[in-house]
């Protein structure tokens, strides 16, 4: 497993050892041990969630202000920009944002950890997603930074307008949102 850590460190992009041929593929999707070992972490995943979007779906920048979520995101089927901005005002990296392309050719999977908003954007015609979280969903909790804040910047690598949610749509601004300490 190679990881590579970010612009911001803490978010770690981690590519396994693909052994495949014209028959097909294999690799280890998770290992908790090696997780640890790769990531510098001793966080445990709680909770899998296996999602799938169409093209041009792009889910906002959600995360839970308490019973904050780790996410270690993996596309099975198709390609998504992925991408984390850092929410906690005590990082020197707070505000700042990194993204990468995640697709069932490329294997990668993207660690986000407690503290960051995390999004993403679907560039193929279909996406199916598999996510682990280090805590359980809390929808009480749950906040949502708007996609398109132009104190982020984010480049979304996606040409058109985007298909929202509904609370994708009414996404707060990054200066008026609940952030970690």
């Amino acid at each position: 497993m190679q990881a590579t850590r970010l612009a911001i460190p803490d978010v770690v992009l981690i590519e396994p050892k693909v052994f495949g041929d014209a028959r097909g593929f294999f690799y280890e999707s998770f290992n908790q041990r090696a997780f640890n070992e790769t990531t510098g972490t001793d966080h445990q995943f709680v909770q899998d969630n296996h999602s799938r979007s169409s093209q041009g779906v792009l889910r906002g920048l959600h995360y839970q202000i308490q019973q904050a979520q780790g996410k270690l995101v993996r596309v099975v089927q198709g390609a998504v920009f992925d991408v984390a901005v850092d929410i906690r005002k005590s990082s020197p990296t707070f505000g700042q944002w990194v993204g990468a392309e995640l697709s069932a050719d490329n294997h990668r999977q993207l660690w986000v950890p407690p503290g960051f908003a995390h999004g993403f954007v679907v560039l193929s015609d279909t996406a199916e997603f598999l996510y682990k979280t280090t805590d359980y969903y809390a929808p009480q909790h749950e906040r949502c930074i708007a996609w398109n804040d132009p104190a982020l910047a984010i480049d979304w690598q996606f040409a058109g307008e985007p298909r929202l949610s509904a609370k994708d749509a009414v996404g707060v601004a990054f200066a008026v949102a609940e952030m970690f300490p």
